[in-house]
């Protein structure tokens, strides 16, 4: 028997993320979308509060400190959002009786290895944010809460504040972009996570939470910063893409020069996969910047 609609709560619903999960999640359940203006992540009073005004069945937390370098020097407020809420949330979920589903990074490693890492790879951290990343990983899994916890990396969207978008608005007003060439991940497109979340909600919170625990979701192949632009700015003669090296851009915080994520168990346990990387960026940008809006049911109080 299919479980009743639920509530969800949606979390940084204005965020890159989260704006797709707006537009997609209110087909599976009835959404509360609480965006920053809404929900101060770095208050737990107001996190408890909220989540016990809402009571929902099921709570989607896409919002984090994303500014790896400014959390360098912003360490307390990084912890806050990436550590210490999702600990609230996942408490709250546990007493609520609700499931979690909440996204981490590929940050959270070293960037040592030359092959992909799965789920059983030792994190080590090379930076504030992925030691806070990391930290909220492992207050989710100390909670007991039934949660699901998705390693993602390089999120771009044709939204907000991203590196397809940098590219696109630097390639503008500049005849050549330096870009990295020395540190190989995977682009993510966040409407292909977002559809993918939906997916795994489609077959009801019972399913998500008997399959709780941590998984790689990610596209399928790798490439460097370098081939990444290569591909957003595509055959624009008008923009040379010139390759450098991470010593040449210094930035506060170290980045893992490899960071490719197996998703392999997440394919295994929900019998899907992304495709390759290039499949959906192209995807991205035949597609329309802002997702379809869909009605919600209403604002968080």
């Amino acid at each position: 028997m299919p479980d009743a609609r639920p509530t969800i709560l949606l979390i940084g619903a204005g965020g890159q993320l989260g704006r797709e999960l707006a537009a997609v999640l209110p087909a599976h359940g009835d959404v509360v979308a609480c965006d920053r203006a809404k929900l101060d992540l770095a208050d737990p009073s107001a996190i408890v509060r909220c989540v016990r005004e809402v009571a929902p069945g099921l709570i989607v937390n896409a919002a984090a400190y994303t500014g790896v370098d400014r959390a360098e020097t912003d360490r307390d407020a990084a912890f806050a959002i990436n550590s210490r809420a999702p600990g609230v949330l996942a408490g709250e979920a546990k007493r609520a009786g609700a499931v979690l589903i909440h996204y981490s990074t590929d940050y959270v490693f070293d960037g040592t290895r030359t092959t992909p890492y799965d789920e059983s790879a030792a994190p080590h951290p090379l930076s504030v944010y992925g030691a806070s990343k990391l930290a909220g990983e492992r207050a989710i899994d100390a909670s007991g809460a039934r949660a699901l916890t998705l390693r993602t990396s390089w999120v771009y969207a044709r939204h907000g504040r991203n590196f397809l978008v940098t590219m696109q608005q630097l390639a503008a007003t500049r005849s050549e972009l330096r870009v990295v060439a020395d540190q190989t991940g995977v682009p993510n497109w966040s409407r292909a996570l977002a559809g993918a979340t939906a997916r795994l909600i489609a077959k009801g919170t019972n399913y998500v939470a008997e399959r709780a625990g941590l998984y790689h979701l990610s596209a399928q192949g790798r490439a460097t910063w370098y081939e990444f632009a290569r591909a957003i700015i595509g055959d624009d003669a008008r923009v040379r893409v010139t390759p450098i090296t991470t010593a040449e851009y210094p930035t506060p915080a170290t980045r893992p020069a490899y960071a490719v994520l197996d998703s392999t168990r997440f394919a295994g346990t929900f019998g899907f996969a992304l495709p390759d990387w290039q499949t959906l960026l192209q995807q991205c940008l035949r597609s329309a910047p802002e997702p379809a809006q869909m009605a919600q049911r209403r604002p968080a109080a």
